[in-house]
């Protein structure tokens, strides 16, 4: 289904009506300290535990974790894949909430992007930015995309909040 929000045309498989949630935007650089990752997990349990909606890309090792207990909790979600969703399947361990009508996959990406790439991380990652009303970093990699986008965002004022406490 093609839909546009915030200005930006998107197609995406799922319940579009979930747009209409605040959401809980999630990011984890792939290097993740070790110490950080148990607390991802609690976070993602207790966001999970309250029903609060998520949005992410769910790609980097800690993210695919943190999505694996939203799956099984009561949590709506959207995820943003960097990449097209011509030809994409809705993997097994996500039906359940699809058939809830509590998942929304979208992609502002054509049929041509079939792997998701440096630009293609930093679009989605904006797009995950402008949808979410607060962002959780589990953890920004010095000099990482994250990392960058951390900054620009609490610039902005949106409030930003890492496992650790929170960002300026």
């Amino acid at each position: 289904m093609f839909l546009e929000s915030q200005g930006v045309p998107f197609l995406s498989i799922g319940n579009p009506a979930l747009l209409d949630l605040t959401f809980v935007g999630i990011f984890a650089s792939v290097k993740c300290p070790a110490r950080l990752i148990l607390a991802a997990h609690d976070a993602a349990n207790e966001i999970s535990a309250q029903g609060k909606a998520v949005i992410g890309g769910f790609q980097s090792p800690v993210e695919k974790e943190m999505l694996e207990v939203f799956l099984r909790g009561a949590s709506p979600i959207v995820i943003c894949p960097a990449r097209g969703l011509e030809g994409m399947r809705i993997p097994v361990a996500w039906r359940q909430k699809n058939d809830k009508r509590q998942l929304l996959v979208i992609s502002p990406f054509p049929a041509t992007i079939k792997r998701p790439t440096y630009e293609t991380v930093i679009e989605r990652n904006r797009l995950v930015v402008n949808l979410a009303s607060e962002l959780l970093v589990v953890h920004a990699e010095p000099g990482g995309k994250v990392e960058a986008l951390v900054k620009e965002v609490a610039s902005s004022g949106k409030k930003v909040q890492r496992l650790s406490g929170f960002y300026p």
